[in-house]
Order: C-alpha cells, then sequence, then structure tokens
C-alpha cells in the first residue's frame, strides 16, 4: 500500500518539474541581465562617443566632467553631480524653482545648458552653507516662515540672495521687483519679502522705509 503524501511534502515528479523550471526561469533571467549590459554598454558608448569635457566652478570648488552637448546645468547638478536641492519644477524657465547663480546672477538652470557655464562660477543652495552653519538669507527665511511646502525655497533663497548682493537695503517695490521670477505655489509672498527683510537686517543693517 502506498504512503499518502502530506500536504508539505513534494513528489519526485513534483520537484524535477519545479527544478526545471527554475532553471529555464534562471536562464532566462540571466538572458535578460546580459541584454541589458549589453544595451547598458551601448549607452555608454554612446555617451563616450557625444560628451564632452567640462571645467567649471561649483560652490568654490573646481569640476571636471564629461557632458552631453544636450545635458542642462539643472541635470548636471542633479543626476550627475547629485545636488538636488536645485528644483526641476516646470522645465521651461517659468518658476524660478531651478535657480542658481551664475558668476552672482540668477538663472533658470533648466534653461541653461551645462557646456555653456564652462569656465564660469556656479552657486548653489548647497554652497550657500558654512559647514552646517547656515547663511543669514537662509535663517531668514526658517525664521519668517518665508517657506510652506519649500519646493520652491532653494530657488527664493538664491534670488535673494542675489538680490541683496545688488541691492544690499532694497525696498519692499524692489524686493517684489526682483523675486518676480521666483513663483511660489503656495502663496507665501508676505512671508517671503519679510524673510527678504530680516536678511537685508542680518547682512546689512536693515532697509530703507517706503
Amino acid at each position: 500500500m502506498t504512503k499518502k503524501s502530506n500536504g508539505s511534502s513534494l513528489s519526485r515528479r513534483e520537484f524535477m518539474k519545479g527544478f526545471g523550471t527554475g532553471v529555464i526561469g534562471s536562464s532566462l533571467f540571466l538572458g535578460r541581465v546580459g541584454e541589458a549590459v549589453a544595451a547598458e554598454s551601448e549607452e555608454v558608448k554612446a555617451f563616450l562617443s557625444s560628451a564632452e569635457p567640462l571645467t567649471f566652478t561649483l560652490n568654490g570648488e573646481e569640476i571636471r566632467v564629461m557632458v552631453e552637448p544636450r545635458t542642462t546645468l539643472a541635470e548636471l547638478l542633479r543626476n550627475h553631480l547629485n545636488l538636488t536641492g536645485t528644483k526641476i519644477v516646470c522645465g521651461r524657465g517659468e518658476c524660478g524653482g531651478c535657480t542658481v547663480l551664475l558668476n552672482g546672477k540668477a538663472i533658470y538652470s533648466c534653461h541653461t545648458l551645462a557646456l555653456d557655464v564652462a569656465g564660469l562660477e556656479v552657486l548653489t543652495i548647497e554652497g550657500l552653507l558654512s559647514g552646517e552653519q547656515l547663511h543669514p538669507v537662509q535663517e531668514a527665511f526658517v525664521e519668517e516662515d518665508g517657506l510652506q511646502c519649500g519646493f520652491c525655497t532653494p530657488g527664493q533663497i538664491l534670488a535673494a540672495y542675489a538680490l541683496l548682493e545688488s541691492h544690499p537695503k532694497p525696498s519692499d517695490k524692489q524686493i517684489q521687483y526682483e523675486m518676480a521670477g521666483n513663483l511660489c505655489r503656495c502663496a507665501a509672498y508676505p512671508n517671503i519679502i519679510r524673510s527678504v527683510r530680516k536678511a537685508s537686517t542680518k547682512m546689512n543693517g536693515g532697509i530703507p522705509s517706503e
């Protein structure tokens, strides 16, 4: 009489069937991995054949990288240099979320080709920090709640920094005009203006009354 098998045991036939499927599955998996590696190798070859050398100063340090001509500065910063404080929001140069400073001037990095910054100086939000110490403009935005969701904040802070470098004691009208290229979807504009005022006080001793 044959012994009944319990629910947890496998027959030799079932085991071999499963094993065979596993081998086939593994072969297919390894085949796909090989295809993926080959595809990646082709992609790397394509990149190397089209990439060009780029040297520029980033947050005070000289950077040398290979860049495809179509790569934007925002993509280079975020995807290749891991400086994710620079946000890509609209991708059309309209909102200012990707603002960085190029030779001290606020620009939209999503509309700037990386190769166009060759030999120039780029400052990102990370570059405002001194170790773990916030810059006065960053401190002012925190103290005056010049941020809500925070997504536009790096661009707002850099635009404010550029403004205060060129106009140390701006009027409210100057603040509104110079910051107009940076949109805040949370509409925290009154707090942003107060933040710039406070940053001016911290950096330069205050702003003139209107």
